[in-house]
């Protein structure tokens, strides 16, 4: 504990202490009662009372709030480790070095690292679901337009009614999304996503009608087939009795060259999806992850995560020390 005294000038404490009172977000300890906290004279009063008595817990505490000026003011008590150590870090911080900032970055790599890890043993975060939810253009084109889009909208064991119903709404938005970025990319509108399940539906109607249509005709020429016989017959009748022949219409019937009623099979490609082999898809969905995962490190997934949090998390360093000692046990039984 370093006493101040008169070693900082009053009007440097006094500029210190009346500026950090303006912030409404500075901490105080529990036993500072809320009401005393909640006043900014009260709190520069308090802080001023920290600063006269205790450096080294004021700079602990409110150092990161200062600026390199207002750190200047504390040089006078460097000769104190623990205030020393302080300015040190918090200067490094402000104002880094080459080597500071190199460090720093790699500290923050690995950090987002193990992060990342946790998230993959949580199992939630990258999902398939959750990637989708976050990226559902990317996951469209990887693996998406490969999947039947039928399965989304159907219920799921243990689901109530109301939960089929939210998850068929968020599934709107989601083909909404997809949709739209098509849109701005000028992908032709034949192939947006569910463009294909109401194209298969309208070929299914045509084959329908299709089919319809065949059976009439179907019908139609038994109906003549059988008038050709009777008539024939009658003449043969009317033959045998020494009748005239009654004329008629001439009734064809269309045949191949096997004698048979000539009709047209129309090969309806499969429509929708294209086939991949379990293989190729799960190609597709390890290239997604991997995607997905360079985001996360990169930073760009600042709209579902608090990167400051993670960045100064010291509690993930241990992660790395584990994987170390994990490493070097491994290596030294190898060596036996």
């Amino acid at each position: 504990m370093a006493k101040l005294g008169s070693t900082i000038s009053s009007e440097a404490k006094e500029s210190i202490t009346q500026r950090l009172s303006l912030m409404e977000d500075l901490y105080f300890p529990l036993k500072v009662q809320p009401s005393a906290a909640a006043n900014p004279s009260h709190r520069k009063s308090l802080l001023l009372d920290l600063l006269s008595t205790d450096a080294a817990v004021f700079l602990e505490r409110y150092g990161s709030k200062l600026s390199l000026e207002e750190l200047n003011q504390f040089d006078v008590l460097k000769d104190d480790y623990e205030i020393n150590w302080h300015l040190n870090h918090l200067r490094s911080v402000i104002n880094p070095t080459a080597e500071e900032r190199k460090s720093k970055l790699a500290k923050i790599k690995n950090r987002r690292l193990a992060y990342m890890d946790k998230l993959m043993l949580d199992g939630h975060y990258f999902s398939e679901d959750a990637m989708r939810e976050r990226e559902p253009y990317l996951h469209h084109e990887y693996v998406g337009k490969f999947q039947d889009p039928s399965g989304r909208s159907m219920a799921r064991p243990g689901e109530r009614w109301s939960e089929t119903l939210m998850r068929r709404s968020e599934e709107a938005i989601l083909v909404e999304k997809i949709r739209g970025e098509q849109q701005r990319l000028g992908v032709a509108q034949s192939d947006w996503v569910c463009n294909e399940t109401e194209r298969q539906e309208e070929e299914e109607e045509e084959e329908e009608e299709e089919e319809e249509e065949e059976e009439e005709d179907e019908e139609d020429e038994s109906e003549a087939q059988n008038s050709v016989e009777k008539q024939t017959e009658e003449d043969v009748e009317g033959r045998a009795l020494g009748l005239p022949i009654r004329s008629s219409q001439t009734i064809e019937v269309q045949q191949d060259d096997h004698g048979g009623n000539n009709q047209q099979f129309i090969a309806v490609e499969p429509s929708g999806h294209d086939s991949l082999s379990s293989e190729e898809m799960q190609d597709r969905m390890d290239q997604f992850m991997y995607i997905m995962q360079q985001k996360f490190l990169s930073g760009e997934d600042h709209q579902h995560l608090d990167y400051s949090k993670i960045d100064e998390d010291e509690t993930l360093d241990d992660h790395w020390m584990k994987e170390a000692n994990q490493d070097a046990e491994e290596k030294y039984f190898d060596d036996i």
